[in-house]
């Protein structure tokens, strides 16, 4: 089991009515992202952070160590709209090189900083739902929503694919390190080179076991699976409307000042 579904079964949160959840994480991440406000993006990282360590019991270290990955590669993006190298210096930063300049201005730096924290909120409420709700809930949510069933079947086997992958390649690894594969830079290069090709073919040939073992149980071209349905609390619901209302207005009053 991977660590995400470690945490989301171990959440105290885990057993509040998915499609709560599911409502105010996309309801949430709507206004973030259309808004794109630091003002709104700092204050629903600030409350999905609470939420998830807080309320949902997911220890800090682990919610900082998942916080961190996608924070690198936006760092990476950003610095690119911040920062620039130019003859002329721009009014906020400037380091000389020469006749060149490493330069940013007050426009470009906090558009780089808004697209930065706009990120790492619509980020954290994901990381909220993914670390609160398993995934058959979630898709027993979409279904609800009259989501496509096709998608709901790929979405679905592709969640089951990844453990059949992480445990072939986990066997693999093994394997290989039974046997000194990974010894030194040279033999690690190889045995990656050969991992990954016998991952494939494994990993074929148990799609094609699982798929006649569906088969022999009378797979009809519907995965059915079961899933506890916790009814809605009046007060959660009225928390979560009281808590979007009230960022759809903070985001109206500062873009229309009404």
């Amino acid at each position: 089991m991977i660590v995400i579904d470690k945490l989301c079964y171990n959440s105290k949160l885990r057993y509040i009515n998915a499609g709560e959840k599911f409502a105010f994480a996309m309801m949430t991440l709507l206004i973030c992202v259309i808004n794109r406000s630091i003002a709104v993006a700092a204050i629903v990282l600030f409350l999905m952070g609470i939420l998830t360590v807080f309320k949902g019991g997911i220890p800090l270290s682990r919610y900082l160590y998942f916080m961190t990955i996608p924070l690198v590669f936006l760092l990476l993006s950003t610095l690119a709209v911040m920062f620039h190298i130019r003859e002329v210096p721009m009014d906020l930063f400037a380091v000389s090189f020469g006749k060149w300049y490493l330069t940013t201005g007050y426009h470009s730096f906090f558009y780089g900083l808004q697209l930065l924290l706009t990120a790492l909120a619509s980020v954290s409420c994901l990381y909220f739902l993914s670390f609160t709700t398993p995934v058959p809930d979630i898709l027993e949510v979409l279904r609800k929503l009259h989501c496509p069933k096709l998608l709901i079947e790929l979405m679905l086997l592709i969640y089951r694919f990844i453990f059949v992958l992480l445990e072939t390649a986990s066997a693999i690894t093994t394997s290989q390190n039974c046997r000194l594969g990974n010894r030194n830079y040279k033999t690690s290069l190889k045995s990656f080179g050969m991992l990954g090709s016998a991952l494939m073919v494994r990993s074929v040939a148990r799609s094609r076991k699982l798929f006649d073992a569906m088969e022999a149980r009378c797979y009809d071209g519907t995965i059915r699976v079961l899933s506890q349905d916790q009814p809605l609390k009046k007060k959660e619901v009225a928390l979560i409307v009281l808590f979007d209302g009230t960022l759809l207005l903070f985001v109206l009053w500062r873009r229309f000042g009404v």
